[in-house]
């Protein structure tokens, strides 16, 4: 049974394909969205690609600051370019990660993309008693939501830069 099982959702008012990007740039560590909680480095085989990994830093007080750091590693499992990226994910935690992108027309033949991040896993080593002393899912969905917060900054100031 995963101690973690959650869905967090949002509508971007952009395109699936800038989404994708955004996401795909984000994992392979070129932007920075997800900070100050996730920091993202690609593998050798980047994770846009099935078999590329990225490894995932959790800093649950922000980056810079004391505390521990949580570890793991993506691989991706599954791609479907600009709707779907499954990865599985080892280290402290084990579980998938999957990123679905689902276009919302808009009137005046506008696009907007509802993001939807499912995150399934179970906490090994010493994040398991973490998890038992504190609400992880809550600080999870905390996290996600800033980040899907800065998610939309980004690509609002990227888009306006263009």
């Amino acid at each position: 049974m995963h101690a973690i099982h959650h869905t967090d959702h949002t509508i971007l008012p952009h395109p699936p394909h800038t989404v994708w990007n955004a996401i795909i740039n984000e994992l392979n560590g070129k932007t920075t969205w997800w900070h100050p909680h996730n920091t993202h480095q690609p593998g050798p085989t980047p994770p846009h690609h099935t078999g590329g990994t990225t490894h995932t830093t959790i800093h649950p007080n922000g980056i810079g600051k004391p505390g521990p750091k949580l570890h793991f590693t993506s691989t991706t499992t599954h791609i479907t370019p600009h709707h779907t990226l499954t990865q599985t994910h080892t280290g402290h935690f084990h579980g998938t990660t999957t990123y679905t992108l689902t276009p919302h027309p808009q009137p005046h033949n506008t696009t907007h993309t509802q993001l939807t991040i499912t995150f399934t896993t179970t906490p090994h080593h010493w994040p398991k008693l973490l998890h038992h002393l504190t609400n992880l899912t809550t600080k999870h969905t905390t996290a996600t939501q800033h980040a899907l917060t800065n998610l939309h900054h980004h690509l609002t100031t990227t888009n306006n830069h263009q």
